[in-house]
Parts: C-alpha cells; structure tokens; sequence
C-alpha cells in the first residue's frame, strides 16, 4: 500500500528516478571489480570479501527499498489524477448547485402552509432573509418572472419580524428609514449590548490619574475616541465598575457614550445661567457642571419627583455645587422662570434608539405611541425656545435630542420649532455622525436641518440619537398674520356662524309680508287729492311719522318680536332720507308695475341700511365666511 499524503504537511522526499539509476550502476560496478580482486588474491582479500559480502547485503536492501519507494511514487502519482478528476466533477456538481440556489424564489402557498405547522428554522429564515435582501437590491435581473417587488417585501417583513422579534409596525418604520442593505445591520447591532463607558469627573481627578487606578485594580480600558477627551471605555473588569472606591470618591460617571454628545454641542460658557429641562438621572447635568467648572448656576428641571432622588445623589457624590434642582413640568417652565443663556432639551421619546436596553420596546410601540411622544415633544421645545434669552451675550442657544430614530420625533419637531418661533439651525459642532433628513417619504423640512446630527449604533457603535442646535434670534413670539376684523377665535367664529344660521332660519320660516292690494293704493291716492293744502304741506314738509305709520298700518300679520321692531325703526329712516318719491307717487298716479319696481328699490335701501355699525367694523371677509361655512356643513353631514 502506498503512503497516504497530506496535502498540508511538507514532507522532503528522497533523490529522483534517474539519481536513483545512477547509484544502482554505481554500485554494480563496484561489486564487479571486487569479485575481480578475489579471484586474484582471494587470501590477501579475505577481509575484503567479507566485506563485500556486507556491502551485498546492504546494497540489496537498498534496491529493493528503492524499488517499493518507485512502485509507492507510481501509486500515489496515479492516485493524485484520480483524486484530481474526481475533484474536478465535484466542483462541476457543486457549481450547478450553487447556480440553482443563487435563483431566490418565493415560497408558495403550501412552504407557507407547512412553515405554520412545522416548528420554526431559524437557520433557514436568516438565510431566506439574506437571499431576499439580495434580489431587492438587485431586482431588475435576479428577480422572478411574474412576482412584483411587493411581494418581496411582504415576505422580507415577515421574516424579519418572526427572525428579529419585532412588530409589524416597527419593521415597517425601519424599512422606511434605512436601505436594506444597512436594515439587517441596525437590527444585528440591536442584539448586541453596547460597550460599557464612564465619564471622567475632571472636577476631582484626571483621565490619565483615573485609567492608571482602574487599570491597578484589574479593569482592562481604552479611550474611547479622539472625540472626547474625558471618556473611556471598558471592555472587561474584575471588580464591579459601580462600586470601586473611584466611583464612591466621585472621580468617574457610568454615561452611555451618546449622552456625551448633547452637552459638547451645547457648549457652555463659564458664568452663564443654564436650564436642563429635563435632567434625571443627572448625567448631562453634571456633565455641563464640570465643563463650566462649577461657576455659574445649573437650574435642573424633571416632571418625576422620584427620579429627581438620583440627580441629588449623583450631584452630591460628583461634587456639584452651582445646581438648583425643581419639579415642575416642562410645558409650563416659562411661566416659572426664563432668561436662559442655554437650555438642554433632552425630552421623552419612543427609545427606538435603545433597543439593546431595553428589548420590550421591540412589540410595545405602535403608531399611537409615537404620536403621542412627538406631541408632548412639540409642547416641551416651544417652553424651551421660549426659556431661552436671545439677548444673550454668550448664549441665545437650545439643544434638542432624543434617544430615538423616528423622524416624527426629531426632523419633525424641529421643523415645527422653525416655523412656530423666531429660531434658526446652526452647527452642532460634531465632527461625525449623519446629517439629518430633509426630506422623507412625501415629507418636506427645511433645508438646515442637514446640520443636524443621527447615530446608529451599527455605525458609531453607540446608543441611537438625535442632537439638533438652535440659535434664537428674537424674543417676540410670532402671532398668525391677519388684518383688522380677521383675528377671531375659532369658538367666536362658531358662535357667529351658528347665530347667523339661525336668524336665516327664522326669515324662512316667519310668513311673508302682506303688501297692499291696488284698490288700498287707489283709495289712499283718493283720500290724499281730497286733503286740504295744509295736510299736503305736512307731507311735502319734516312731518314723516304719519307715513311711517301708514307703513306699519299695512304690515299687520308681521310676528311680534325684536325683527318687527327693527323693521319699523328702518322704515321710519328711511322715509325721512327719501321723501321725493313719496312725494310724486302721492301727486301722480303711476301703475301698479311702477309701484313695485320702487318698493323694491325700497326693500334693497332698508337692506343695506339694516348693518350696525358695529358689527360692520368686526366683520368676517365673504370667503373665510363662505369656506367656515361649507365647513360646518360638512361636519353637520358627517
């Protein structure tokens, strides 16, 4: 049998076939010429032959070990062309399997029926999940005839949410946010806890004293970036982290490396007065503290008075001594105090930036949780710009940031910010991290929101984030422009429209005004001719009540009521500004159609005349009106 090889061990082999021919003719001839010796001398070469006896022997043995080495080369040479072509066919096999396994296709109604009853593969959905990322992002040549990208990403949902232990509304969201290609990333980063960090407290010691202490006591840590100068970052300890006599002494502070973030962007200034709005468990808060070493005053604010127990702790262990701490709610914070240089909005959000923390947030929020978060962070960056003094000499500035990735509570409230006060965009001042989005799906922000700043923590191995800074340029709150008469509330437009209805309501349904008959007009015209010269001078003169009388005479079936009260008080008016055509229908005796066309003259006078002067300077415009209305109707209709 011949000598197994191994392609990986180098063994040295011995000299070739032909260095192998040369010795054996060699050896030949040497024997030849020592049998040639015996037969001359065979008793001086008595030890001689003894000797060539030995060599003989020896050189048997050689040729025959010489002999299987050729036969076992032959062997394995033979072996090695037969192991290479049946290589060759495998590689062929394996090449027309990989061929048909690079054609993704979907599964149809019974994989889908069986995968229901069947346990889960969650080997088989990872590689399903990969292979469908694949032809997404390659759909025009690797996807399959007569399947739309829909149902691609149907079943691409589906995985994910059974793989990655998501809901449904949530994978929805990050499609949309992220490419595909960056999807699977974010969503592998979230399994992963991130590295442990701590804040050197440069009030007490230094980075450089604080790592050789921790180091001594068996912590292996580096720094964590160029970007900061007072973090470090701890891969593995011996002692817990948390309660090292360093920790006590106040000399160091657990803080996620994100939470470093918002607090250099803030920049503060030595002296200067500024708010952290929302301050537990204390950590940006002591943060500014040391950056203005310990000069100026800190006003901490948080809604939860529990929470505030932990930012007392921390600023007494740290050794804080400019910080004022109160509970009061951040949307009502101006009415408290104001005139901030610099204000820290660090508000409430949805914690999809902090999966890793906190797993339950992966089935726990919906559409209507993001909602609420991004009212409630509306309500708390309004207080906050209105906190801040733009006549600052240092200052004028607000930092905005959430420990989400949602747009809705970050591009999406900022914009707001921008158009409800006098605020503008102005750089962070981070040197990494992705700009912000100006557009989003049908969406449209302002174009300075690019100087905003996102972490992922696929990217910047960190905590997800948002960090947004504003600069306040004026005081004045912006109001709604409007002219003289259109700064109604909505309540007193609903009220004015609801009265309007209602009068319309009761002319429609009040009788019509009997007017009188022609044999009346005939018989007062008679009755007229027949008075003496005096009573013609009263009705050519100031004498205008008998008329007016004769007027409310005529309008007998009218309802009693404040209308029939204004009626008659118009007419009284307006007899007294028109009294010459009175005065030629009574002299000249006209037809009936005459007599009509004038009473509606009449009636369109009495119209105009009927607006009070009052009503008249507040009036609404006739298209605000007329949309307010068809609004009220709709709703009437819904």
């Amino acid at each position: 049998m011949g000598r197994k090889l191994d392609p990986t061990s180098k063994v040295k082999r011995g000299p070739g076939k032909k260095a192998k021919k040369q010795q054996g003719a060699e050896t030949e001839l040497l024997i030849s010429f020592l049998l040639f010796a015996e037969d001359t001398g065979s008793k001086r070469l008595s030890s001689r032959a003894k000797k060539e006896k030995k060599l003989k022997e020896t050189m048997g043995l050689e040729s025959d070990e010489d002999e299987e080495e050729e036969d076992d080369d032959d062997e394995e040479e033979e072996e090695e062309e037969s192991d290479g072509d049946m290589d060759e066919e495998e590689e062929d096999t394996i090449q027309t399997n990989i061929d048909e396994m690079d054609q993704f296709r979907l599964p149809g109604a019974e994989e889908s029926e069986k995968e229901g009853v069947l346990p889960l593969d969650l080997k088989s959905i990872h590689h399903r999940i990969k292979d469908n990322i694949d032809v997404l992002c390659n759909f025009s040549t690797k996807r399959e005839e007569g399947k739309e990208r829909a149902e691609y990403i149907s079943l691409l949902k589906k995985d994910l949410c059974t793989y990655y232990s998501y809901n449904n509304f949530l994978i929805e969201k990050l499609i949309d946010l992220f490419p595909l290609s960056e999807l699977v990333d974010f969503l592998e980063a979230n399994e992963i806890q991130r590295p442990v960090t701590i804040r050197t407290n440069t009030l007490k010691t230094r980075r450089r004293d604080l790592a050789q202490a921790l180091i001594n006591r068996g912590v292996n840590l580096d720094p964590i970036g160029k970007w900061t100068k007072v973090g470090l970052v701890i891969y593995d300890s011996s002692v817990p982290v948390g309660a090292t006599p360093e920790y006590l002494a106040g000399q160091y502070m657990l803080q996620g490396a994100s939470s470093f973030l918002p607090v250099m962007a803030l920049s503060p200034q030595e002296g200067e007065l500024v708010l952290d709005m929302s301050s537990a468990p204390g950590g940006k808060t002591t943060y500014i503290a040391q950056l203005m070493r310990n000069t100026g005053t800190i006003v901490a604010n948080d809604a939860n008075a529990e929470r505030l127990k932990s930012v007392v702790g921390n600023i007494h262990r740290l050794g804080v001594t400019n910080t004022i701490i109160c509970n009061y709610d951040g949307r009502q914070f101006p009415k408290v105090m104001g005139g901030f240089d610099r204000v820290l909005l660090d508000a409430p959000c949805s914690g999809t930036g902090v999966i890793a923390k906190d797993p339950a947030v992966k089935t726990s929020k919906d559409e209507a949780d993001i909602q609420r978060s991004a009212h409630l962070q509306k309500e708390l960056i309004l207080s906050a710009i209105d906190s801040v003094d733009a006549e600052s000499a240092t200052g004028g500035y607000l930092v905005y940031c959430t420990c989400s990735i949602m747009v809705e509570e970050n591009e999406w409230v900022v914009d707001y910010a921008l158009k409800k006060r006098n605020v503008k965009l102005v750089p962070t001042g981070l040197d990494f991290g992705k700009e912000g989005f100006t557009r989003f799906q049908e969406r449209r922000f302002h174009p300075s929101l690019r100087l905003s700043r996102r972490f992922y923590p696929h990217s910047h191995n960190m905590d997800g984030f948002f960090v947004a800074k504003l600069k306040k340029f004026s005081n004045v709150i912006p109001t709604a422009p409007g002219g003289k008469g259109n700064t109604f509330s909505y309540e007193c437009m609903l009220t004015f429209i609801h009265s309007y209805q209602a009068t319309e309501a009761t002319v429609a349904t009040d009788p019509p005004i009997q007017k009188p008959s022609k044999s009346d007009k005939t018989k007062k015209t008679v009755t007229s001719k027949a008075s003496s010269p005096n009573k013609k001078a009263q009705a050519n003169g100031t004498a205008a009540k008998p008329t007016a009388n004769i007027k409310s005479k005529g309008k007998k079936n009218l309802t009693t009521g404040p209308k029939k009260a204004k009626v008659a008080k118009m007419d009284g008016e307006t007899v007294q500004e028109d009294k010459k055509p009175l005065v030629k229908s009574v002299d000249k005796t006209k037809p009936p159609k005459t007599d009509k066309k004038e009473g509606n003259k009449f009636e369109k006078k009495q119209g105009k005349k009927t607006k009070n002067p009052m009503k008249a300077k507040n009036r609404m415009g006739k298209n605000k009106f007329r949309k307010l209305k068809h609004m009220l109707h709709k709703q009437d209709v819904m």
